[in-house]
This record gives structure tokens, sequence and C-alpha cells, in this order.
């Protein structure tokens, strides 16, 4: 498609499915990458304080793999136009896009709430990530924020800040394609069928079946 570079905005081993093979993957292809919450939690935390999906990917990554990931940073500057971060600018767990109703609903943050989280980043583009949903937003004064998706989790659920749970609805892996036009940017997201299949199946081998069929459906809620 024409795309003359990738960037890779975290949480790339967390699950129970194949984290060596991405980290092998990953470090091949030397994308422009950050470190996202899981991927802290992979440094900073105890084996056995790690979430379960994590104790997995951890159980699967080599030292020479922990020690990419430790080089990764929390946020970047790309070409001095595009700024990266996984939830926001100042914290790797807040999602901006998004927020959490002390019912556990989830809402679309107000324009204020989002505007307040861009404060200090100059940059015309920004890429975040930690929610999976694929959403784009213009700030008032031309800035454009992204959240791609997710590639390999298009549900969960989550304790913080209340019990709730993320979903997209769709099995496909997603992510955004963006391209400069003058002093805008064009934004096009791709969901992507793939084989969902062997991916359930190594959630399965690791006794993970709500993640399973996270990744069959893309909802997490069940009926």
């Amino acid at each position: 498609r024409g795309v003359t570079e990738a960037v890779n905005l975290g949480d790339v081993f967390s699950g129970p499915l194949d984290a060596a093979r991405t980290a092998k993957l990953l470090i091949g292809r030397d994308f422009v990458s950050i470190r996202g919450n899981h991927d802290r939690y992979l440094l900073e935390q105890a084996r056995a304080d790690m979430g379960p999906s994590d104790r997995v990917a951890f159980d699967q990554l080599g030292a020479a793999h922990l020690k990419w990931l430790a080089s990764l940073s929390a946020t970047q500057t790309v070409r001095d136009a595009v700024f990266l971060c996984h939830g926001t600018p100042h914290c790797d767990t807040t999602y901006w896009l998004e927020r959490v109703n002390d019912d556990g609903t989830v809402r679309a943050a107000s324009l204020s709430e989002v505007v307040a989280e861009a404060e200090g980043v100059d940059a015309r583009l920004i890429l975040c990530a930690h929610t999976h949903v694929p959403r784009v937003v213009r700030l008032p004064d031309g800035r454009v924020i992204v959240n791609p998706g997710s590639v390999g989790c298009p549900a969960y659920d989550d304790e913080a800040p209340v019990y709730h749970f993320m979903q997209t609805g769709t099995p496909n892996a997603s992510y955004a394609v963006v391209e400069q036009q003058g002093e805008d940017w064009a934004v096009t997201f791709r969901s992507v069928p793939y084989d969902t299949e062997a991916a359930c199946a190594c959630a399965v081998k690791n006794d993970r079946p709500g993640w399973a069929r996270a990744l069959a459906t893309g909802w997490f809620e069940t009926f």
C-alpha cells in the first residue's frame, strides 16, 4: 500500500499467544517502537504479581527479548512531526479518547478532556493506543489524534478505574495508515481478517478461554 514507515505503539507481548515469535518479528523489522503499560509490567513486576496473560508472555520471552523491551521509551517523536504515546503523553495507563463512568460504562471523552491531555504536545499528528478502539479526533487547533486499534486483542476487561470492558465487535486485526496532505493528515483505518482460530487455540492452550472468545468474536460481553 505504499507505506514507507511503520510505528508500533506498545503492549506487544502481553497475551497468551506467541510472545517469542512476535519479538523475533518485531526486532527483525526494526519498527520505531515505544513501550506500553503491559510491556512495563513485564519489566517491573515480579512474575508472581503479574496478571495471568502477562505471566504467559513472560515465560515465553528470553533475556534478549526483555533487553530489547527495556530499551524502548514511553514516548517518542518521529521526524519532528509525529508524537507517539501509549495511553496519554503523561501516563501509559490513562485512556485518552475514552472515559470510564463510575458504573463501568465507557463513553467518548469530551473535547475539553481530550484537549487537556494534549497540553505540551506540539506535534500536528499524535498517535496513541491503549484502549484498542480505532478512532480519530481533530482538535480545534488542527492537531490530529489517532488510535489505530489493536492488531491482536479486539476486546478485554480491566479493573481500573472500576471494572469495565472494551470491545470492538470484530475479530479483525486493526491498524491505521496516515498520510500527510499539506498541513493536514489523511487517516485510513484498516480492518483485516486473519487466522483467528490459530490465535484462539494458543489462548485456550494457555488456559485463557475468555481471551480466546474475545479473539474469535471481538466482544467481551456474553449473552
